[in-house]
């Protein structure tokens, strides 16, 4: 898996230099892919999830195995890359400098020539998933989650529909697709097609998901498939 491979490279380049920090890796990040933004933006997206969890982790005070499980979802990590990506894990958990330290140069790293960055949205729709893993997402990692929102440039607005989806998500279908509970079937309608053009895997593959990381965008789309099923179901009774 190319992904893994290029995090492998990185820790090497790191392990060379003999500094086993946080601000490190991501200044090789910059460094070792300054002419191609395209691989840049893909190994910052990888980095922003493994380092961001273990932050959560910290954070939160508590890691639960099913976090972890959830963590190992997300990755897909095959057996022999498990070392190197638990490492980068532990290297960003035992950083003494806080999340704000480094989500801003993760955006930066990631971010394409108008400056924007859509994978981010992706960065904290992973994160979601691994603080609601173990049932419940803790206030902590709420505050966390928020402040890396924040940093990442996501308004209020975008935040709270994605706190909605994983978190009321079962329960209110609308909260999943983004309308109003009085939305007619016609604008469910129109919403869901528009979420479910902007979640193809060729649209994430061409901001930057490595192709690794697709479980977040199967399990997003599983959540607007079932909200718009049962918000088609109340309009046809």
């Amino acid at each position: 898996m190319a992904i893994f491979q290029t995090l492998n490279t990185l820790l090497q380049s790191i392990q060379g230099s003999g500094r086993a920090t946080l601000d490190a890796v991501l200044e090789a990040v910059r460094s070792l892919f300054s002419g191609d933004r395209e691989t840049r933006r893909k190994v910052a997206f990888s980095v922003a999830i493994i380092a961001l969890s273990a932050k959560m982790a910290k954070a939160d005070g508590i890691v639960s195995a099913a976090e972890v499980a959830a963590f190992r979802q997300i990755l897909e990590i095959p057996p022999e890359e498990m070392r190197n990506v638990f490492r980068l894990y532990d290297i960003a958990k035992e950083d003494i400098a806080g999340f704000e330290a480094y989500a801003g140069r993760l955006r930066g790293l990631c971010e394409d020539e108008a400056g924007n960055c859509q994978l981010l949205g992706d960065v904290l729709d992973g994160l979601f998933h691994i603080a609601k893993a173990d049932g419940i997402v803790h206030e902590r990692e709420i505050e966390f989650l928020e402040g890396i929102a924040t940093i990442f440039g996501l308004d209020a607005a975008a935040f709270e529909r994605l706190r909605e989806r994983h978190i009321a998500g079962p329960n209110n279908p609308y909260a999943v697709l983004g309308i109003d509970a009085d939305a007619t079937a016609a604008e469910a309608r129109s919403q869901y097609l528009t979420l479910v053009k902007e979640n193809h895997p060729d649209r994430l593959a061409a901001r930057g998901v490595p192709d690794e990381f697709m479980f977040i965008a199967s399990e997003r789309m599983k959540a607007i498939n079932d909200a718009y099923s049962k918000i088609a179901k109340r309009h046809a009774a």
